[in-house]
């Protein structure tokens, strides 16, 4: 009777956590949905606000909407799929639209001073998606040395387990199975 109490409840428990996951999920879409309509309408109203300009400033200002529409699209995508991945994916689609609004900026220079800015600009472009790679890569490091040191952490409790016998051993073993995630 017992082992039906248990199973039930567990089922009960189960059926929960089921229920609220796609509760979460249909939040979270829809607020990645909000995030991507919102830089839409952002870009729209920043881009008719362009079209008061002329020449170069004009070109600066277009860049400058669609840099800040790729921006907010790329974060909103990052926090709906919460991966490091594409954090580093918006970082580097932020860098991209960073460079495209310096290159605009640039075309209003000409001659070395123009050759510089371009210059300047990707020598930025480059230091800003490198930043964005090393730091996936950095937390994919410390994820494992963290993994690592719970394997070791685990290994030494076990160990010290193995010293005791009977329900005191078993007691142990559970402990440091808890603790440690295994």
């Amino acid at each position: 009777m017992k082992k039906i109490l248990v199973n039930f409840l567990f089922g009960a428990v189960a059926l929960g956590f089921a229920t609220v996951a796609p509760a979460a999920t249909n939040d979270a879409k829809a607020t990645y949905k909000a995030a991507k309509d919102s830089a839409t309408a952002t870009y729209k109203a920043a881009r008719t606000e362009c079209d008061t300009l002329k020449g170069n400033p004009k070109d600066v200002c277009i860049a400058e909407a669609k840099a800040a529409e790729k921006r907010s699209k790329a974060e909103a995508e990052a926090q709906y799929k919460n991966t490091p991945k594409e954090h580093m994916k918006a970082r580097i689609a932020a860098a991209d639209a960073d460079y495209s609004v310096a290159k605009e900026k640039c075309n209003a220079e000409s001659g070395n001073a123009k050759d510089v800015c371009m210059k300047e600009a990707k020598a930025a472009h480059t230091k800003a998606v490198v930043d964005a790679k090393s730091s996936e890569k950095i937390g994919e490091v410390k994820s494992e040395a963290k993994e690592d040191k719970s394997n070791a952490d685990y290994k030494v409790a076990i160990e010290k387990c193995d010293s005791m016998s009977g329900p005191a051993k078993d007691a142990c073993v559970a402990s440091a199975k808890s603790k440690y995630g295994k």
